[in-house]
């Protein structure tokens, strides 16, 4: 299974963002992005690959502790930036990204402790993917247009994995399929 642990942003703040990413798509040059769909808006906290289905057992368990020994924590969706030369725009986050970026560690040492091999470790960086793009582009005009957007504060009181399901048609603009193997409630030790 292709697997990765996430905070999902709740149903009104991915309204907030769709009506913000409606107006980035009007900017000229839009039309020459791959906008992410709505479901696949969330921030991703550790990416694992394929994951052998015999050690999900064993890393769900992990996660829940991870989760556990985390407190509910607020965010915001704020700003955005790019990766790669605008090869990936993104919406930012603004809160406690403290206790995000030690539930994202926790995340990734969850499964290694679990036997999923994983990539170097890097500094985690707080982002929910809005476009892509194959070549280098020329982001500024949407990165001065999400400058000013930020939604809602909420609680993040959730860890979730999710299976991704890579689009395998063919067809043009298609996005992948995101399904939650597993939620695990923050804060819950005790």
């Amino acid at each position: 299974m292709r697997l990765f642990a996430a905070v999902l942003p709740p149903d009104d703040v991915v309204h907030e963002l769709a009506v913000e990413v409606g107006r980035l798509k009007e900017l000229p040059g839009a039309d020459g992005l791959r906008w992410t769909g709505r479901p696949g808006w969330h921030f991703t906290l550790a990416f694992y690959g394929e994951v052998d289905d015999g050690l999900v057992p064993e890393l769900t368990t992990r996660l829940a502790r991870a989760a556990s020994r985390t407190e509910p924590f607020e965010l915001a969706l704020r700003g955005g930036g790019q990766f790669g030369r605008g090869r990936a725009l993104w919406a930012g986050a603004e809160g406690d990204l403290r206790t995000m970026r030690l539930l994202a560690e926790r995340a990734e040492a969850a499964a290694r402790k679990a036997g999923v091999p994983m990539e170097e470790h890097r500094r985690y960086k707080a982002h929910l993917t809005v476009a892509r793009s194959r070549d280098a582009v020329d982001v500024r005009p949407y990165l001065d247009a999400l400058d000013g957007f930020r939604s809602r504060t909420w609680t993040v009181g959730e860890l979730v994995l999710v299976r991704s399901h890579l689009p395998t048609s063919g067809v043009p603009g298609e996005q992948p399929r995101y399904e939650a193997v597993a939620r695990r409630t923050l804060g819950a030790a005790g």
